[in-house]
Order: C-alpha cells, then structure tokens, then sequence
C-alpha cells in the first residue's frame, strides 16, 4: 500500500468547486468597538441638543416653530446618517461568487466562480492566490475580510465583520467598501457632514445670542451650546473633508486603492515596445521592483493623467448613483444603496489605451539611457 495517495483533480473542476474555509473572523466585543464609539459619537450630542434648543428657542425666544424646524432636521439628519451605516453594516459589500443550482445568489457565503476559456488568469491581477479564485476587474483581496471585493475601495475600521455558518464552510463576509455599500457610505459622510454643520449652525448662533445678552441667558446653557458648537465645526471639517475626497474620486472614477496605488498601471501595459532588449531589460508587463528611480518617477506622473475608467463626470456619478427602475432615486435620499451594474465589468476611457502605450515606450526608453 503506498505511503502518498495523490488525488489528480481536474482544474476546471478545483476552479469550480467551493474554496476551502477563510481564517475564522468571529465576532467578538473587540470587533464591535469602533462600530459602538461611532453609534456612541452619533448619538451623544442630542441631550444637549434638547436642552439648548429647548431653553434658547422655546424659553427664551419663544418661537416653537423655530424649535419643530430644527428638530426635525437635526433627527432627520440623524435617521438618514443611521439608515446608511446599517446598510454597510448589513449588506454584503460586493460578493465574488454566482448563482448556484439551488438559487442563491450574492452574499449567501458560496465562493463559486464560472471560469471563462477565453481569460488569461495568468496575467497580473487576473488570479487571486489567497482564495484561490479569477478575480474580475478591479476587485481586490482583502485581507481584513478573508477573501475578494467587487471593486474594492479600502476597509472601513467602523464596519465589523460577520461571520454566518454555511452549508459548506465558515465564510467571512466582509464588512469594507465595495460594489454594493459604496453608495451608502458616501450617503453616510454626507448625512454626518451636513448634521456636524447644522448642529454647529443652531449652537453658533445660540451662543453669539447669549454673548450679547447675558442676562438673558441661564448660565447652564453656555457650556452646552460651546461643547455643541466646537464639537460640530471638528466633525464637520474632518468628516467634510473626507467626503470631498470621496466626491473627487467618484468624479474620476477611482477607488481609494487605484487612487493611492500609482503602480497598479503596469498590470495595464500593452505589450513592451521591441526595443526593450537593449539596455535595462523589464518583465512584460514589468513589476514595481525591476524599475529604476526614474522610471517610478515617470509612473508616478502619469498615475495623475491616465484614469483608466474616467467616463465623463456626469456618467461617472451615473455608475456609482445610477438607478434603472422609476422610483429607484428614493433609496439613494434614504440609505444610498448600492452601485449600478454587476460589479465585474467596466466601460474604459477610450484615451486610456494611447496613454498607457506612451507610457510603456517611456519607461522602455528610460531603461536604455540606464
């Protein structure tokens, strides 16, 4: 009897069977923690934001209209900022997987992928070696999550991960940025930016009112409408400003990955012009470490020219925001939703492939003066 059994399987068959079990992400009070300071961050303002409107609007100024207006924004601010972050809570950010026989579909936890013949997943961000699946077009491993994102933008710290029991294995559903929560992330920076100002707004002007009429004013009040007022200019700024870098990179049609990864060009090159024989010779397409100073230099400067999935700004914003059925603008007021499209196949800026052939022959030609 022979010591080693070797099972040869068919590599259609392993691409098409299930992925063996991701590192176990179970939930623990940990995972929770930023999730938890984020509720707590969201919620912790509106005692004091009861007290102040209700002594300065109702008491002081009498002028309960006033006060219902401003209520009702600051908790419809805060309902729309609560319904988005459940959904990227909730909602499976974009699952590499298809239909199975019994009908499931995205985020039931089966890695399945069909294998086309006519791809070359030998090609450099063609094949996933963590999970061991094709990967399609701009998805990415994460490593926070256990496995690939549709479109992949960055994790989110305040998002944990879930880990539900399958039929098959302990799948980790990954709780980052992705085809399907982006959107509602986006909704979440604009609902916390917009509550952060208006909350600033109400309590500015409250306490400029109580500079000026000091007598008017129940001293308890002060320390309440500054901790307001500071607190929602902080949140508003930082949080605005992290939302404006989300807009510019909905506008160009980048993810924070494509967006900081300059490199990632390479894995786009046409084939290397012929003259890459002479002088410093590069792999086709070439890695980050075979190039030169000056050749990182040159990458880096055209990272900021060529997008290669920059469409126009109108449908740029279409892409991410998109809707197809009638009635479908009213999730994006209410949670954001999710990307229009599947996730795996995206129009290219018809300028990008002249670009990145210039691009090629530049770093060739900054190899031969090497």
């Amino acid at each position: 009897m022979p010591l080693i059994t070797l099972d040869y399987q068919d590599a259609s068959t392993r691409m098409l069977s299930p992925v063996a079990p991701q590192p176990d992400h179970s939930k623990t009070f940990v995972h929770y923690l930023p999730l938890g300071a984020t509720v707590l961050l969201l919620l912790a303002p509106h005692p004091s934001v009861i007290f102040v409107v209700v002594k300065y609007h109702l008491l002081t100024l009498e002028e309960p209209l006033l006060l219902f207006v401003h209520l009702a924004a600051i908790y419809t601010l805060s309902f729309l900022a609560f319904s988005s972050l459940i959904v990227c809570v909730a909602r499976d950010p974009g699952p590499v997987n298809s239909v199975d026989e019994a009908g499931r579909g995205e985020g039931d936890g089966l890695m399945m992928s069909t294998v086309s013949d006519d791809v070359d997943f030998n090609g450099p961000g063609k094949w996933c070696r963590e999970c061991w699946a094709p990967k399609p077009e701009r998805t990415h491993h994460c490593s926070h999550c256990g496995r690939c994102v549709l479109k992949m933008g960055n994790v989110d710290p305040l998002l944990p991960p879930f880990s539900p029991l399958t039929t098959t294995a302990q799948i980790t559903i990954a709780r980052g940025l992705g085809h399907r929560t982006y959107p509602a992330f986006v909704h979440f920076l604009t609902s916390v930016t917009l509550l952060a100002t208006y909350i600033a707004f109400v309590n500015g002007s409250a306490l400029w009112f109580a500079f000026n009429n000091v007598l008017a004013i129940d001293e308890a009040i002060y320390l309440h409408e500054l901790s307001l007022f500071f607190a929602g200019v902080i949140f508003a700024l930082v949080i605005g400003s992290f939302l404006f870098y989300h807009v510019y990179l909905i506008s160009t049609n980048q993810t924070t990955i494509e967006n900081l990864s300059p490199f990632m060009l390479l894995r786009h090159l046409p084939p290397l012009p012929a003259s890459n024989n002479a002088g410093r010779i590069l792999s086709d397409p070439p890695s980050e470490h075979e190039l030169t100073y000056e050749q990182r230099y040159i990458v880096r400067e055209a990272h900021g020219a060529i997008r290669l999935y920059d469409i126009g700004l109108r449908r740029n914003w279409a892409q991410v925001f998109g809707w197809e059925r009638r009635w479908g603008w009213v999730p994006r007021l209410l949670h954001g939703g999710g990307s229009k499209g599947d996730g795996r196949s995206f129009v290219r800026n018809p300028r990008s492939d002249d670009m990145l052939a210039t691009l090629a022959t530049e770093l060739v030609k900054a190899g031969k003066d090497n």
